[in-house]
């Protein structure tokens, strides 16, 4: 039987490809982005039963409207991935502007405060679901240029951590590191080098069907997707 899963920031990139794949494998996708087109474009591919919504998971109030929509839809989330994220334009954390700073923290971690509020309750109160928060090797180590993204990132592990302990017997926050991929977000780090690394479509392969196998016992651990 498949699952209903819910995923942020599906517009691009490593989310995009997560709901093709988790599509393609027979389950029901609840997503959201920022992007009018993008959702557009997505709920022509993807009829319902799967939904796709426009949201800014800064926006609180829009986030619970997003919840209560999905869970009518669909039932309870099996599966909730917080994928949306934001990178600084690399420099040093002084110059880093105040707005775009704000941006990045506001969306890394108020955002995916946000979905699990606004999900969560259900959730625990059926005692069953897993939430997967997507964390970066700049979750576990840092680097120059990108203080604001490491902040977010060892934040949602610390985050994943505490709410791991808030759990029920039955379910399961992690957080995951999907490794070095690709993506536009990567080329704002690192430029024309990206290329060098995983490309997206390949990443998924793994990605897909190492998420779908994340059980209760994971509880409170960082992951990282295999080969990665």
């Amino acid at each position: 039987m498949g699952k209903h899963i819910v995923i942020t920031g599906v517009s691009q990139g490593l989310g995009r490809a997560m709901v093709d794949g988790f599509i393609a494998e027979g389950h029901t996708l609840s997503g959201c982005a920022r992007s009018a087109g993008a959702v557009a474009h997505l709920a022509a591919q993807h009829p319902r039963p799967h939904g796709f919504t426009v949201v800014d998971i800064r926006d609180d109030a829009a986030v619970a409207a997003w919840a209560a929509a999905a869970i009518a839809a669909n039932g309870l989330p099996d599966l909730v991935i917080n994928n949306a994220g934001l990178v600084n334009h690399p420099a040093p954390l002084w110059s880093v502007p105040a707005e775009e700073c704000d941006a990045v923290i506001a969306v890394n971690l108020s955002g995916t405060c946000n979905v699990i509020r606004h999900f969560a309750p259900p959730m625990v109160e059926r005692r069953s679901g897993i939430f997967v928060n997507f964390s970066s090797g700049w979750g576990r180590s840092t680097s120059p240029g990108v203080a604001p993204y490491c902040a977010t990132k060892w934040g949602v592990e610390g985050l994943t951590q505490a709410l791991s302990q808030d759990l029920p017997t039955g379910m399961a926050a992690v957080a995951l590191n999907p490794g070095i991929i690709h993506t536009a977000m990567l080329e704002t780090c690192y430029g024309d080098d990206a290329a060098a690394y995983t490309p997206i479509a390949t990443w998924a392969k793994a990605a897909v069907p190492y998420i779908l196998g994340i059980q209760p016992g994971d509880n409170g651990r960082s992951l990282t997707v295999p080969g990665q």
